[in-house]
């Protein structure tokens, strides 16, 4: 302790030496000793260090002074609050001084000491008396109009300090406002505008009366019409307020909006530019209020972005030439300069007016098409540059708008999306289609233009034109490729020109079939050659993509090539140069990636053209796979090549290749593990002639090792190469069978096996079992499969098998009898024998049931009477599992032998209503899995049988009905939809119910025939949301959110009819709450929970699937509500809320306030002391959740503007248990807010 403040004695006194050199060594010390975090300093200590660097301020060199000002930022959080309080005495006193350079040392020092102030709510104290004398002092400061400079320094500080600190000056914010305001009448151009700076920082923290204060004010002032001077700064400051007060204006729109567009008729381009900068802030920040006035605004941004009144563009010649009349006149000269003329600072405001309304309102797409699309088509021709880069911008942003739109649901980006689909989302496309021969004749010139940024814009345009609608520029390319060409060429092009033009021309070629191109491929060849070979590597990089493109063009696959299209030429002038780049070694990653790209590209497609080079390509491929850097590149283009249609002969490689491939299958990288496999899968499949069974040892010694349940994805890859090996190399795979087999075996065991890794293990089981290699044989695999399922319980070493391997195991043993049918009938009794016999475990006769059940599938069982007894006494067996086991075998047979056995279900079903429920569960499977064609002939007779069934009393039933009722409408949609309609008249609340959970099951979430079918009637079904009986509203809203969440196209039409139903039913209704007594206590029973649970459900798939349909601030008001109602719906809206920050910030800084008390409730709730367990976690698991809510609201930068906001936020960083809980949630964030409620 006395050791710090000794030595920092020592520095002080070195820092009153005569010499700056001293004092500038002594200063510097001092700094990085105070640097130090564990420095401690005592009072006398502090008090001197203070004084001399205060002193040191008005140090006669200026690099002491410097140096003087950088110590005080560590040394306020190092000294105590009246020490801090002298440096600011002193700063402030100092800015009054009559020395310039002490008033800028002493300005820069009082915004050190301000940035290093504090925030956490212990250092709150001296943040807030600092502030205060400060901002008194700076009061003082401002009013003192003799000096300018001090005005404007006690401005900035005054700035500075609101931005950061504005929370810890409200008292100080009316005194503030009333000094600022006059400072806006300023003679001083600076004054002025830093004074709308300082507001732009005060706004967001002040109380609503000071903004409307302030609002009202500018009116006032705005009204008395004063000089153009002030007017412009008035609707500068307007605008700037706006901007930072956000959702605060929309109440002062109405007087605000008249004002504005009044001042647009006022000869003074300046003032304009200000007017359509306010008009902009309006628009971003309060959408929804500007509504009724985005027809008047864009009339005058269509107005006034032509605004060029000393240009004539003539109309004939596109807009290229001068009005020459008066141009050589130098009278005229004298008078009047272009560098005089501001009209383009109008035209720029009014057209990034425009793009802000294109960005904001996304709902009138299709009318700015109409409205806006032409004249900035029009517009192309602008002679100001940064004005045509702001036209290019802002017609990029319609376009994206498009896209976003689009491809809002990813089918819609499918090419195989549903009519309905593609109805839904195709106006706004087909009519940006028809705008494109306008687009590129417009863009065509400027594609030449000598200027940079206007051929930047042109590429970025097309790229996103490209996006939105590929291949809408087929017709064109003849039109484009010159522009492209010269890009490419032209000398004076900047590098970063070069890789735009490139980036397009490869965006372009992805997106265009190769027969575009084919004819100009002597035109864009060149050029892109003279790139590959440019030294700037991004240049080459980039070339070498789009040679690769250009390589699939020459001779694309699956597509014989276009008569007359001699790819020859093209190979020799590209080979050489990619070979060069393939050989360097001292290049960068990319390249180097790109290069062993390019060219396999050019083997796979061309590799018979090679000819003699062939061999040596592949020799550096098989160098590129032993290099660590490029072996993933490598391997990739191996199995590019190996699977190209060209029949390429790798022998030369291969041995060495299948060893190296080998080894990569040990290494830890996933992605290397995975392609590797896929290479050798290709290298098997194409190449199997030249393959010697020993070259493939150094890989199958290492497949065991990845049949693993730890990583499904690896297993399924190492079992489909297995699969292949055994086709082509039976003889390697008896080598390792012993090996791999039980691998395989704790695979189809396992619980997580499914999907592809389940069909990977069924294809291998079938080559095995014809490979016909030794111990590979039917009956050994069908031992291994069965054998655990024999044991009885108590001897099984992993306790209880799961359900899953039952299924997986019954479908293996099926893949098996499929592939030997030889052995099917000895397999099938001694399955019923199974069955039938009592002495047999149950988990053994639960696997025959499923296994006959598989191998019926096939349809190798026929009608056997004998299977049908098995399973009928099955289903009427004490035991769940083996009922369930009968259902789901009956299902199966049915499948395969539809004849046989469905009508035997059919009245099964009729006959025998307490075996209803496991019988329907077979229904489903069989309607679920037959093709329509085979189920067409029994439509008639299930129809009729379910219709019967609808209004079962068991829920579980009707459901079952309900899904078999869905599935069978898929079917034939025409005949059996309108039947389903019919059937929601009929009297019954339980038929309506089952009906409209009927309609959920023909929503699927990929293109379907019913689509334009439901499309026209989900109307009607909807109407049930406002059915008198609940259990049929709860029904209609699940039917609902399945729509919204599968098929959004079909309800985003009726958005508007539909949501004031949904809204209701997220209210709480009393008469829906009831009291039950249980002995000496009453429950509360809310009859209404589970519908308002699936209203606020649709809400959240709402958010996802259709946004802009929504009226968020009507959607904000249910969300509040659901705020504060039950545990379940709290925990959705605190998702909900999470979402929405990150979709629409703006709209939920408008509700704020709102909504931090009821997120502030939950967090600081505490259970009642002698809860059970349950109610700790439950409270636990939602102060999680709201606390996630708050992470994401703080998230945003704009938020602790808000006071109330501020406040909740120093709460918890000063609660210790609320910041705990919120470093946890912050540190498992990601993962908030996926939840899938459908």
């Amino acid at each position: 302790m006395s050791n710090v403040s000794y030595h920092v004695s020592n520095l002080l006194e070195k820092m009153t030496s005569t010499d700056k050199d001293f004092r500038f060594m002594a200063t510097n010390d001092l700094m990085l000793e105070l640097q130090k975090d564990n420095i401690k300093l005592d009072e006398d200590s502090e008090r001197k260090v203070v004084s001399m660097l205060l002193k040191l301020l008005e140090d006669k060199n200026g690099e002491v002074q410097n140096l003087a000002v950088k110590c005080l930022a560590p040394l306020v959080s190092k000294v105590k609050e009246p020490q801090v309080e002298t440096m600011v005495d002193t700063l402030c006193s100092n800015m009054l001084s009559d020395k310039e350079q002490l008033r800028d040392i002493s300005s820069m020092g009082l915004k050190t000491v301000i940035a290093e102030l504090p925030l956490s709510s212990s250092g709150l104290t001296l943040t807030t008396s600092v502030c205060k004398k400060i901002t008194s002092q700076l009061i003082g400061a401002m009013g003192k109009q003799e000096d300018v400079s001090v005005q404007l320094e006690a401005l900035d500080i005054l700035s500075d300090m609101l931005g950061r600190l504005s929370g810890a000056l409200v008292s100080f914010h009316s005194s503030l406002l009333s000094s600022l305001l006059p400072q806006l009448t300023s003679p001083r151009m600076a004054v002025r505008k830093r004074s709308i700076l300082a507001l732009g920082h005060l706004v967001p923290c002040c109380s609503p009366a000071l903004f409307s204060q302030l609002t009202q004010h500018l009116l006032t002032e705005l009204a008395k019409a004063p000089p153009t001077s002030v007017t412009r700064t008035y609707i500068q400051c307007l605008a700037t307020i706006s901007r930072q007060g956000g959702h605060r204006v929309g109440e002062h729109l109405e007087k605000l909006i008249p004002m504005v567009v009044k001042f647009t008729d006022v000869e003074d381009d300046e003032l304009r530019e200000y007017c359509f900068h306010a008009f902009e802030a309006f628009i971003r920040r309060c959408p929804k209020e500007m509504s009724p006035h985005v027809a008047m605004v864009t009339k005058l941004c269509l107005k006034f972005m032509t605004f060029d009144p000393n240009y004539n563009y003539d109309e004939h010649d596109d807009g290229d030439s001068m009005d020459i009349e008066d141009g050589f006149d130098d009278e005229s000269d004298d008078e009047y300069s272009d560098d005089d003329d501001m009209s383009w600072k109008v035209r720029r405001s009014s057209i990034k007016c425009l793009e802000a309304l294109i960005d904001s309102r996304r709902d009138l797409l299709l009318s700015f098409y109409a409205s806006i699309c032409p004249p900035l088509l029009a517009r192309f021709k602008e002679r100001e540059e940064n004005v045509r880069a702001d036209v290019f911008a802002a017609f990029s942003t319609l376009l994206r708008q498009t896209r976003v739109r689009t491809s809002h649901h990813s089918l819609a980006s499918d090419p195989g999306a549903s009519r309905a689909e593609e109805e839904e989302e195709e106006p706004a496309v087909a009519v940006l289609k028809k705008q494109v021969p306008l687009i590129v004749k417009a863009l065509h010139r400027q594609m030449k233009e000598k200027s940079v940024k206007s051929r930047q814009g042109c590429f970025c345009l097309l790229t996103e034109l490209t996006h939105t609608a590929p291949g809408a520029l087929e017709q064109h390319i003849p039109a484009l490729i010159p522009g492209i060409v010269f890009s490419l060429t032209d000398k004076s092009t900047s590098s970063t020109m070069r890789i735009d033009a490139l980036s397009f021309f490869h965006v372009l070629l992805l997106s265009h079939p190769p027969h575009a191109f084919q004819p100009h491929m002597q035109v864009l060849l060149p050029p892109v050659v003279a790139c590959v070979e440019d030294t700037f590597y991004k240049i080459t990089s980039e070339a070498l993509l789009v040679t690769q493109q250009l390589v699939r063009v020459m001779r694309p696959h699956g597509a014989t090539a276009v008569a007359g299209f001699n790819p020859q030429p093209f190979v020799r002038e590209v080979f050489p140069v990619t070979l060069k780049k393939l050989k360097a070694t001292d290049i960068d990653q990319e390249v180097k990636e790109r290069a062993i790209s390019c060219m396999g590209h050019m083997v796979c497609h061309l590799g018979d053209h090679l000819g003699a080079e062939l061999p040596g390509v592949l020799v550096i491929f098989l160098e590129r796979l032993k290099n660590e850097i490029t072996r993933l590149m490598a391997v990739r283009t191996l199995t590019l090549v190996a699977a190209s249609s060209i029949k390429v002969d790798m022998s030369s490689i291969l041995p060495e290749a299948l060893s190296v491939l080998g080894s990569f299958l040990r290494k830890n990288q996933r992605a290397l593990k995975l392609g590797s496999l896929a290479c050798l899968t290709a290298l098997v499949t194409h190449h199997a002639a030249s393959i010697k069974p020993a070259a493939l040892e150094p890989v199958t010694s290492e497949l065991p090792a990845l049949v693993d349940e730890g990583d499904m994805h690896v297993s399924q890859v190492s079992i489909s190469l297995l699969t292949c090996m055994t086709s082509a190399f039976p003889s390697s795979l008896a080598k390792i069978s012993t090996s791999v087999l039980p691998g395989v075996f704790r695979l189809v065991h396992s619980p997580l096996l499914q999907g592809g890794a389940l069909a990977a293990i069924l294809n291998f089981m079938k080559a095995l079992v014809l490979s016909k290699t030794s111990n590979t044989g039917y009956s050994q695999l069908l031992k291994s499969l069965t054998e655990p399922f024999h044991r009885s319980p108590s001897s099984m070493d992993g306790g209880v098998i799961h359900r899953q391997s039952y299924h997986s195991v019954a479908c293996c043993v099926g893949a098996l009898s499929s592939a030997c049918p030889k052995e099917t009938p000895g397999t099938v009794s001694s399955l019923i024998q199974e069955v039938k016999n009592p002495g047999s475990p149950e988990s053994a006769r639960v696997l025959a049931l499923l296994c006959l059940g598989e191998v019926g599938r096939s349809g190798s069982l026929g009608g056997s009477k004998e299977v049908q007894g098995v399973i009928l006494e099955a289903v009427t067996s004490t035991s769940e599992e083996v009922k369930t086991a009968a259902s789901c075998a009956l299902g199966s047979m049915a499948v395969g032998s539809l004849s046989d056995y469905l009508p035997f279900l059919l009245k099964e079903i009729s006959s025998q209503p307490r075996r209803q429920y496991l019988l329907l569960h077979s229904l489903k499977d069989v309607i679920s899995a037959c093709p329509a064609s085979s189920l067409s002939s029994h439509v008639e007779s299930i129809w009729a049988l379910l219709i019967q069934n609808c209004e079962c009393q068991e829920e579980g039933t009707r459901n079952l009905v309900a899904e078999c009722l869905g599935k069978l409408t898929l079917v034939n949609p025409a005949l059996l939809l309108p039947r389903l309609k019919q059937q929601l008249k009929a009297g019954s609340p339980l038929t309506r119910s089952t009906v409209v959970t009927a309609v959920k099951f023909t929503i699927v979430d990929h293109p379907a025939p019913i689509d334009s079918l439901l499309k026209d009637c989900i109307g009607d079904f909807l109407t049930t949301l406002q059915d008198g009986d609940i259990n049929v509203r709860r029904v209609a809203l699940v039917m609902f959110n399945s729509a919204a969440h599968n098929k959004p196209s079909l309800i985003r039409g009726l958005l508007v009819k539909v949501l004031p139903h949904l809204y209701r039913e997220t209210q709480i209704r009393k008469d829906l709450i009831r009291e039950v007594e249980m002995g000496p206590f009453k429950h509360t029973v809310d009859d209404g929970l589970d519908v308002r649970k699936a209203a606020f459900e649709c809400m959240y798939t709402l958010l996802d699937s259709c946004l802009e349909g929504l009226d968020v601030l009507n959607f904000l008001d249910h969300v509040e509500e659901g705020l504060k109602d039950h545990y379940d719906i709290r925990m959705l809206t605190f998702l909900m809320l999470a979402r929405l920050v990150s979709l629409c910030p703006a709209a939920v800084l408008q509700r704020l306030d709102r909504l931090v008390e009821p997120l502030k409730a939950t967090c600081t709730s505490k259970v009642k002391a002698g809860s059970v367990k349950q109610e700790f976690e439950k409270q636990e698991e939602l102060r999680r959740s709201a606390m996630r809510a708050v992470a994401a609201l703080l998230a945003v930068p704009e938020v602790e503007r808000s006071p109330s906001m501020a406040d909740f936020a120093n709460q918890i960083r000063t609660n210790a248990e609320m910041a705990s809980i919120y470093q946890s949630v912050q540190g498992g964030e990601g993962h908030s807010d996926s939840m899938d409620m459908s």
